[in-house]
């Protein structure tokens, strides 16, 4: 509310920085030279229209289908179209850098200083200053506006702006396409060689190695190598011929064991072989076995001398001999042939042992045929793969499609936008007023006056009394009297409530002996005390005003009474104290004058005889007003505040420094003294920070019921 109040008391400042600010605004509107605007519509799409197969793809690619993508992209063509090389383009095709009026110097009428300045302008720079880009939101839609002094260059330059965008947009595309092209094309030279080279490398290789194919030419699940298919004969009838190996060595380890066993003399030792009972040894054995029995029926008959023995056992003897044979036919047989077999093993074990190092040859040549082939096939496919790109990008780079197109082309408009007059007089109006206000704060913030009660309460710790305002009185008029003479005014009021407050801050002990003072000199003191006694008096208190200001005494001037005798006469024993005290036309308010300025007020203040002159005052008067000088400059008023009842201290309303009021309160404090507490004068109604409208009410109704009286 301070500062509220603050800028309703200097609202006329306020309202002074707003007018300036508002005629500075429009004189500075006015000077302002006419600027007009032309806008060009155009539509760009993410991408030219599809002209080739979708295979067929362009150097710059479209691929852009998320949000963040296209955003970036339409960025980026802002950039371009604002670019230094867009706006090149339209000053190479307007001949801008030769225009004056586009430059500006069409006013200097010297030619040799005129082409100077044109030579110093860049205007490339002024092309692209006056270059505006503003994407319509959700849409493809782009609009190029351009300034212009000139409402018809304006459009002029909005359209060659979007046919050089549009134009430096298929450079870019074919420029772009061409150093592509060309890149290709070194790399198909390059990669054709190199792929020639690499089959002129398997070829060699081929013949190098003395081979006309191999395994790996062929794709996969063909048939093995010639080697890998006799090592795998081999091994497979390496595998045979060691499995019937094994069974004839079994054999012939058998019929071993038998014959270690059995007698080999016998016939019957090979009974185990199972080719013994096969075959022809099967009927041997058979006959043995009956000519064997034949003999053994002879036997029982005959002697073995008898003939018949004799043959039948020479029969047998042959048989026998003759199954002896055939056993060990059998038994050699079996021998060679297990000793045949071994030679074949043994064969075989030489041929895979050649398969197989001829095999792993093979390998080796086809992990380096391998190695040649991938690298032909590779070469090749880059080749190819290249030559496919090099022959698309020919084929786009003859299309000269683009994905920009132009919405509406620019038209002249006659109205300006710049300056806009009604926009820059609110302008200027509201930084006036801003302006006005940060003034008034300011002034508020630096203010280190005393000026509101709250100053005297808060920032000085003292007892508000209360405020006088300034007395108006008219011209030639004496102003010390203003309130005897004027009871109902708002002034007399607000005195009466000083009046009031100081009764009321010690019901019990009233105040008998009061010093006013103030911190510096000029403050009102003086006119303070004879108010204050005025008001007082009309109660019908016997008041005494005692001038003790030894230096600068007034109190005799505002009452007209004669300064001979008074304080410091009194002081010295001169004079009588009836004499000394005066009357005045206000009832009950009696002037003792200070008399005689002497050398040394403050010693006399101090002394034994003051302290008794002020005893008596007391027996006589009901209270005492002491006028004392300063507490600034002098120590007259901190001597007098020890000998009453407590010092009043007045300040004037936004004219004491508040530190030099805290200066004046320290030193009381630092004697001891009692402040009663402060009152500010010259407080106006008006432009101070109080409301008085009380006051005022109560001086009108007074003057209200004085003209009844007259009327009845």
């Amino acid at each position: 509310m301070q500062y509220v109040r603050a800028l309703w008391r200097r609202k006329w400042l306020i309202l002074g920085v707003t007018a300036v600010m508002v005629l500075v605004g429009v004189l500075y509107t006015l000077r302002q030279p006419k600027i007009y605007a032309a806008s060009t519509s155009l539509i760009i799409d993410v991408a030219a229209p599809r002209v080739l197969d979708t295979d067929v793809k362009e150097v710059m690619g479209d691929e852009r289908g998320n949000y963040w993508a296209n955003k970036e992209y339409y960025q980026t063509q802002s950039e371009v179209i604002t670019s230094r090389a867009v706006a090149s383009r339209v000053a190479d095709r307007l001949g801008l850098r030769n225009d004056p009026a586009f430059l500006g110097v069409e006013g200097i009428k010297d030619e040799a200083a005129r082409k100077k300045a044109m030579e110093s302008i860049d205007a490339v720079a002024l092309v692209r200053s006056r270059i505006s880009v503003i994407p319509s939101t959700n849409s493809r839609v782009v609009r190029i506006a351009v300034e212009d002094v000139d409402p018809k260059r304006a459009a002029l330059l909005a359209n060659e702006v979007a046919e050089a965008y549009i134009a430096e947009n298929l450079a870019l595309k074919l420029k772009t396409t061409e150093g592509a092209s060309a890149w290709l094309e070194e790399r198909l030279s390059e990669l054709g060689s190199r792929a020639s080279s690499s089959e002129m490398d398997l070829y060699k290789f081929k013949r190098s190695a003395d081979v006309l194919s191999l395994a790996t030419e062929g794709k996969a699940g063909q048939q093995p190598s010639s080697a890998k298919q006799a090592y795998d004969s081999y091994m497979a009838e390496l595998i045979t011929v060691r499995t019937k190996m094994a069974n004839i060595q079994a054999k012939v380890e058998a019929i071993r064991q038998l014959r270690k066993t059995a007698n080999p003399e016998a016939e019957h030792w090979a009974e185990g072989l199972p080719e013994a009972n096969e075959g022809a040894l099967r009927d041997l054995r058979t006959q043995v076995l009956e000519q064997r029995t034949a003999c053994v029926e002879l036997s029982e008959r005959y002697l073995p001398d008898h003939p018949k023995m004799q043959e039948c056992q020479g029969k047998l003897a042959v048989m026998q001999q003759e199954l002896r044979r055939s056993l060990d036919n059998l038994v050699r047989g079996a021998e060679t042939e297990l000793a045949a077999i071994q030679a074949t093993e043994r064969n075989l074990l030489t041929r895979v042992a050649e398969a197989k190092a001829e095999a792993f040859q093979i390998t080796e040549k086809e992990i380096a045929y391998e190695k040649l082939r991938r690298e032909a096939e590779n070469d090749l496919r880059l080749y190819e793969m290249v030559l496919k790109r090099f022959k698309e990008l020919e084929l786009s780079g003859l299309l000269r499609t683009s994905n920009v197109r132009v919405l509406d082309a620019a038209l002249p408009n006659p109205v300006p936008v710049r300056p806009n007059t009604r926009s820059a007089v609110m302008l200027f109006f509201m930084l006036g007023l801003l302006g006005g206000v940060a003034v008034v704060v300011g002034l508020e913030f630096l203010d280190a006056s005393v000026a509101t009660r709250a100053d005297v309460e808060s920032r000085l710790g003292l007892p508000f009394i209360g405020a006088m305002p300034p007395l108006k009185v008219e011209e030639g008029s004496p102003t010390d009297l203003f309130i005897h003479r004027h009871p109902r005014s708002h002034a007399a009021e607000m005195c009466r409530a000083i009046r009031t407050n100081l009764l009321f801050m010690s019901p019990d002990k009233p105040f008998r002996t009061v010093v006013v003072s103030s911190a510096g000199p000029s403050e009102g003191k003086s006119t303070v005390v004879i108010n204050l006694g005025m008001v007082m008096a009309q109660t019908g208190t016997r008041v005494l005003l005692m001038d003790t200001d030894m230096r600068r005494p007034r109190l005799h001037k505002a009452f007209g009474v004669p300064d001979d005798v008074g304080v410091s006469s009194l002081v010295v024993g001169e004079g009588s104290l009836e004499r000394a005290i005066k009357s005045t036309d206000v009832p009950n308010l009696f002037v003792l004058p200070c008399g005689p300025i002497p050398p040394n007020p403050a010693e006399l203040l101090h002394s034994r005889a003051f302290s008794e002159l002020l005893g008596k005052l007391r027996e006589r008067f009901d209270c005492i007003l002491l006028d004392s000088p300063p507490l600034g400059p002098v120590s007259d008023a901190l001597v007098l505040s020890k000998q009453t009842d407590g010092i009043l201290l007045v300040l004037k309303a936004g004219g004491t420094h508040r530190d030099q009021a805290k200066r004046a309160i320290r030193a009381l404090r630092d004697v001891k003294a009692h402040v009663i507490g402060a009152l500010l004068n010259d407080a106006d109604g008006k432009n101070s920070r109080y409301d008085y409208q009380t006051y005022k009410y109560y001086g009108s109704y007074g003057a209200e019921r004085d003209e009844q009286r007259t009327a009845s």
